[in-house]
């Protein structure tokens, strides 16, 4: 695994890079949890295979390159013991100036990153497969990147000061005091976040906290922690309402779920990069 920050210029747009890769490894499935970052994969060597989507409507595929919006159920990827990427988490804030559409546009679909970067998903899939090492993939990312990101007209000053506001809160804030801190009705700040991020305030701030948990719960595997300490920590009514949000955002139990990825590469950078931005 590697971690990259990226460029000055790209960090209003980019929380972060990393890298993975694993050989000889045995065939598995790794889940696609919601975040609240949209996902942008560039493979190195064998294609990312998504057996299940955020929406099971969408049929099976692979990628060479993928973009991914926020979501609130899982991806399933499989793999042959073999996977290899550079993966970008991209803000939502940050979508209109890199893929020049809100990520409301994007909500719950996979589409291959040409459809929406162009000649840029290619050239970045080429040149980061011929690179020597990750300092000079991360390097090419910024590269491509600075130079693909337009000016189009940024997210609204409102839609942006909640968003942060629900990142900052860990997702605990009330929707009430969000949109009475920034002026609007509850039902006005529905609509319009949800138009432009891809989930409404009330299931993004679920998303955040859920994300937030998972790492920690990550961070503490094997520890004497136990889950009822974890959901209230985390802002749980209790231990049942923790398990319920697993089960409807990862499809399975919390202990099931560490049991399954935390040997999981992807899953393990995941983690991994969320330490080092602590």
């Amino acid at each position: 695994m590697a971690f990259g920050v990226p460029a000055g210029g790209l960090r209003p747009l980019i929380a972060r890079y990393h890298g993975y890769r694993e050989h000889d490894g045995a065939p598995g499935c790794h889940r696609g949890l919601p975040s609240p970052y949209l996902t942008v994969i560039v493979t190195l060597g064998e294609p990312l295979t998504v057996a299940t989507h955020p929406d099971v409507r969408q049929a099976p595929g692979q990628y060479d390159t993928l973009v991914g919006g926020l979501h609130t159920s899982p991806a399933l990827i499989t793999h042959q013991g073999r996977q290899a990427g550079v993966q970008i988490a991209l803000s939502p804030l940050g979508t209109r100036r890199l893929l020049g559409l809100p990520a409301g546009e994007l909500r719950n679909i996979d589409l291959d990153a040409a459809d929406v970067l162009g000649r840029t998903a290619h050239e970045l899939h080429e040149r980061l497969n011929a690179a020597s090492g990750w300092p000079e993939r991360f390097a090419i990312l910024d590269e491509l990147l600075l130079r693909h990101a337009g000016r189009e007209r940024p997210v609204p000053d409102e839609i942006a000061r909640a968003w942060r506001l629900l990142m900052s809160s860990g997702g605990r804030v009330p929707i009430s005091d969000l949109a009475r801190e920034i002026g609007w009705s509850s039902r006005h700040l529905a609509t319009r976040f949800a138009g432009e991020i891809g989930l409404s305030p009330k299931a993004a701030a679920r998303v955040i906290r859920f994300d937030r948990t998972r790492h920690r719960l990550q961070r503490r595997a094997g520890s004497a922690l136990g889950l009822a300490d974890l959901a209230a920590e985390s802002g749980y009514y209790d231990q049942a309402h923790l398990a319920r949000d697993f089960r409807d955002l990862a499809g399975c139990s919390p202990t099931r779920w560490l049991a399954e990825e935390f040997r999981n590469v992807q899953a393990a950078a995941s983690v991994a990069t969320a330490d080092s931005m602590a």
